[in-house]
């Protein structure tokens, strides 16, 4: 099982391997397309993402002591976002999601290269997983 540090810095090298941003929007397309979607009866208000410009639903349930995120949004750039902060923090303990930074996605340059809604999104969509991690770590305590 891989630690968040370890999974954040394998995606800033995936994106590394990419010359320009149309090369990184792709690939961030394609990994919405390999994203854990979230089941249809998770698609309700109480699991939509506030202050998001396009709709991303994000489940979370505990599995043991792992917090495990499905998502899905109807916008493929944003789907590509959630699948990369699923893929960091899914399947963790919610006090390694509470403790991990978020500095990978600076050093993929995603917010730079977002929209300011969409990098108003990211920002909402992290803050959600993070909300997840204290309602489940406070149930484990």
């Amino acid at each position: 099982m891989s630690n968040i540090k370890k999974i954040q810095e394998e995606i800033v090298e995936e994106f590394e391997m990419f010359d320009d941003w149309m090369q990184r929007y792709e690939h961030m397309i394609e990994l919405g397309k390999s994203l854990p979607l979230i089941e249809e009866k998770y698609k309700t208000e109480d699991n939509l993402i506030k202050g998001c410009q396009s709709k991303v639903w994000v489940h979370a349930e505990l599995q043991g002591d792992r917090l495990i995120f499905t998502a899905d949004s109807d916008a493929i750039i944003t789907k590509g976002i959630i699948a990369i902060l699923v893929r960091a923090y899914s399947n963790q303990h919610p006090k390694d999601i509470l403790e991990a930074d978020t500095a990978f996605i600076d050093e993929i340059g995603l917010k730079e290269h977002l929209s300011p809604t969409r990098a108003n999104g990211l920002v909402s969509m992290i803050k959600q997983l993070k909300m997840y991690a204290v309602a489940y770590q406070t149930q484990l305590n």
